[in-house]
């Protein structure tokens, strides 16, 4: 088992913090697709998409997916986006395990509402809870059918603290073992 695990979903399912948890039971390097597109660009991802354009980010975020991919022993997170272009999901199905963390629409808002996050997420900021649960909805139904090509589903709900994040990385990691991936 050490073709990488790619998790994907909404933004605000967890993918970087049960990510990194994963990565510690499974003993292997953690990698955010994001944090790795900053560190080469030397720009945020905001700034980046802001500059550059949806076009030429989605260019550079393949690039950086590609050479993610070649690895091995790696956990890696994906933009929430990154699934639904340049056939991305099929990339990452053909060369390591792909799995979507669900988590409802009104868990995915709430976790979105909080400040810390609309910080991080300046597309975010101040948006009134019914604008952000209706965005959630839109862009969730809109990114279903490829989060849906995932070769794994799991339920990210309960990564509220330190504790349940271990607990909830330790059971995907069995469901992981237990298909032999």
């Amino acid at each position: 088992m050490n073709r990488p695990i790619f998790l994907i979903g909404y933004m605000g399912c967890g993918k970087t913090t049960l990510g990194a948890a994963l990565a510690q039971v499974l003993q292997r390097r953690f990698l955010d697709l994001d944090h790795c597109l900053e560190q080469r660009h030397g720009q945020s991802v905001s700034e980046l998409f802001a500059r550059l354009g949806e076009a030429r980010f989605r260019r550079l975020e393949h690039e950086a997916l590609r050479q993610v991919a070649a690895m091995t022993d790696v956990v890696v997170s994906c933009g929430g986006g990154t699934p639904c272009h340049d056939d991305n999901i099929r990339l990452m199905n053909h060369t390591g395990i792909t799995v979507w963390l669900t988590t409802g629409e009104e868990r995915l808002t709430e976790r979105l509402l909080r400040p810390e996050e609309q910080s991080k997420r300046p597309l975010l900021a101040d948006k009134h809870p019914d604008e952000m649960a209706r965005d959630v909805h839109q862009r969730l139904t809109a990114r279903t059918p490829y989060y849906s090509q995932a070769q794994l589903t799991f339920d990210s709900t309960d990564i509220e603290d330190g504790p349940s994040t271990i607990r909830t990385a330790r059971r995907l990691a069995q469901v992981l073992q237990a298909i032999g991936r």
